[in-house]
């Protein structure tokens, strides 16, 4: 039997795997190190099916490059050993909530995402560190090791978390930040769905360098643009040159042919103008009986018309009897329309109406339909809050001031959220630099007004409250404490406000990145012994669970972690059971016949069991045979559906 991988997916391989669904003539077959044939890429082939829209080592090229950069790239594709362990004691409602919180330095969660989440998230949203020079940033260095790492650098928190200040001292003060970014967006860009977007909150330190690094993972014609969001009402007066009182929220598809965004309804209870003094001047011919009017009649000879504002010029005299005009005319204005394009929304049923300031009206066919875009500008006039508001809001909810520094307004969540909800109440949202979870809070109050079934993905470094803080006098010792807290407070308010919302989610299922479930068994000859022999037996670490070893299952065979589970108990052994026959799985002794007949009874689309479970490999034969029987699966497919760990 095959074993689950103990890593999570190789960037590279990724990238290969996709160059031969696109052009598979450029590869070949190549023995590696290990013996093993596998594909690689023939570059005299590739370089003869781009022609020459290639290039190598020219002078000069266009490129944005820092000091790191090709360290990143390779970290982004690097796998890792790591897992996620669930903490249903930390949770809210873990049986039936589809919401997860992850606690962890954030690469590697996406890392850990990919076989589970690749092309699943509609919308991602991240407020990341600004880089003023205060800000704490991640500090992934690609040569050392971790240890290294933390004796050097003696900021680490007790998990051994890697956050440095980044000051402007720092001689590689932006690139420390762009190498951050860009490897956690090169991941993040494979979760999205091919009609997904990624919302990107940041200020003027690295706006321009965040702009140029999503031109290049995203392309640059897939920027749907930048908004510009209204933080402060008033400003800060210690500046000596301007007042800053504004931010930015980058947005790009992962394809934008594919993207539509909401704005709000487009007057769909209002009459809109098809005169307008910008636009050309047209003859355009009303047929008898089509517009109402308020005008008192009961005859206007022709003439022009509305000289103070719009004027029109009637070339036939018109008739008015009962609010309608009864006879055709012509009329010449700067109309919008054409007369096709008039006969056309005549046919559709559109409705058409003169003003006593003679303007021409129309409330058309397909009005409820239609809808506005959101405007580059987001302020109070689309109800979106400020940095004061998103303060009072935390305020009100943990009855403290201050206990998280510059949180963003839930509300801007909401209209971010909204752009994308609009057309789907059942996406996933998924915000890997979460903070004080304002993107959870926003989707359950988004999902309480509109009936949605949208879930969130939070992911948060378990960063350290300073101790003078009012986070840390308050009992949270680290930002996760504070997020899960919020939400909690959050959904328990939602619900008391929206008695309605029966079915809304408010829970959560906690996992917190930890080090792999199995033992390292890699070992040189010389240092085998007798106790490292046995590992080959059992190789799973002491402290691990079922539940961990369920869920690390799930991670590495592409099973999603918020499906709901059952177990059963079955001569001693117990049976795992994901959504229905998703994935079930036994970690237990040996498993008997009666175990394999309540596994085939759950319909099974993939097995794991513990490879210790079997001491003999006439057992594993045995075990294909029976599910060959039982399932009616062939050959190919028990090899397939069956794995161990």
């Amino acid at each position: 039997m095959d074993h689950i991988s103990k890593t999570t997916l190789d960037g590279a391989q990724l990238n290969i795997d996709a160059l031969y669904n696109i052009a598979p003539s450029c590869f070949t077959e190549a023995k590696g190190e290990d013996g093993t044939v596998h594909r690689v890429v023939d570059f005299k082939k590739l370089r003869l099916l781009l022609g020459d829209n290639a290039t190598e080592d020219a002078p000069e090229v266009y490129d944005f490059t820092w000091v790191g950069k090709r360290a990143a790239q390779r970290e982004a594709m690097a796998p890792i050993r790591k897992t996620l362990r669930p903490c249903p004691e930390e949770s809210v409602n873990w049986d039936t909530t589809q919401n997860l919180y992850i606690e962890g330095d954030n690469l590697e969660v996406l890392k850990l995402l990919q076989n589970s989440y690749m092309g699943k998230v509609k919308m991602i949203y991240i407020d990341p560190p600004y880089n003023t020079g205060n800000d704490f940033v991640y500090h992934d260095d690609f040569h050392r090791t971790q240890r290294e790492e933390d004796e050097e650098a003696g900021v680490f928190n007790e998990e051994g978390e890697r956050m440095v200040k980044n000051t402007e001292s720092n001689g590689k003060f932006h690139s420390d930040w762009c190498s951050m970014i860009y490897s956690r967006l090169m991941v993040a860009r494979s979760l999205l769905k091919d009609d997904g977007v990624i919302f990107m909150s940041i200020d003027d330190n690295e706006d321009d360098n965040l702009r140029k690094i999503c031109n290049e993972i995203f392309g640059q014609s897939n920027l749907v643009g930048v908004f510009v969001w209204t933080k402060k009402k008033k400003g800060s007066h210690l500046s000596k040159t301007f007042r800053s009182m504004t931010e930015y929220v980058l947005c790009y598809a992962k394809n934008v042919e594919l993207i539509e965004l909401f704005g709000e309804d487009a007057y769909s209870d209002k009459w809109q103008p098809i005169v307008k003094k910008t636009n050309a001047v047209k003859v355009l011919t009303f047929p008898a009986n089509l517009i109402e009017t308020s005008l008192p009649g009961p005859l206007y000879t022709s003439g022009i018309y509305a000289k103070d504002t719009t004027p029109i010029e009637f070339l036939d005299n018109i008739i008015i009897r009962n609010g309608r005009i009864e006879n055709g005319f012509r009329v010449s204005g700067p109309f919008v329309w054409t007369q096709t394009k008039l006969e056309e929304e005549i046919s559709a049923g559109t409705k058409f109406s003169l003003s006593n300031k003679f303007g021409f009206n129309v409330f058309r066919s397909d009005q409820l339909d239609k809808v506005k875009r959101p405007s580059s500008i987001i302020d109070s006039k689309v109800s979106v809050g400020t940095n004061e508001d998103a303060s009072s809001e935390v305020e009100q909810l943990f009855g403290k001031e201050r206990i998280m520094d510059y949180p963003k307004p839930s509300s801007l969540l909401r209209y971010l959220i909204n752009t994308l909800a609009y057309y789907d109440k059942n996406m996933i949202v998924l915000d890997f630099f979460s903070g004080s979870a304002t993107t959870a809070h926003a989707m359950i109050q988004l999902n309480a007004q509109d009936e949605g079934k949208r879930k969130f993905i939070m992911v948060q470094l378990p960063e350290e409250t300073p101790k003078d803080s009012e986070a840390y006098k308050a009992g949270y010792k680290n930002i996760c404490e504070i997020g899960k807290e919020r939400i909690r407070r959050a959904g328990k308010k939602i619900k008391e406000e929206h008695p309605e919302a029966k079915d809304l989610d408010i829970g959560f299922r906690v996992f917190k990145c930890d080090d792999s479930n199995y033992k390292d068994v890699a070992f040189a000859p010389k240092d085998y012994t007798q106790e490292s022999l046995d590992l080959f037996v059992d190789n799973i670490k002491e402290d691990r669970t079922d539940l961990d070893l369920l869920f690390d299952c799930m991670l590495r065979w592409g099973v999603t972690l918020d499906l709901p589970m059952t177990k059963k108990k079955v001569g001693g052994c117990t049976i795992h059971n994901v959504n229905e026959g998703a994935l079930v799985a036994c970690f237990d002794g040996v498993v008997t016949e009666a175990v394999i007949d309540a596994i085939a009874e759950m319909y099974p689309a993939k097995v794991v069991f513990r490879d210790s479970s079997f001491e003999e490999a006439a057992q594993k034969m045995n075990i294909f045979e029976l599910f060959k029987q039982k399932c009616g699966w062939d050959e190919q497919e028990v090899r397939n559906n069956i794995r161990v760990i």
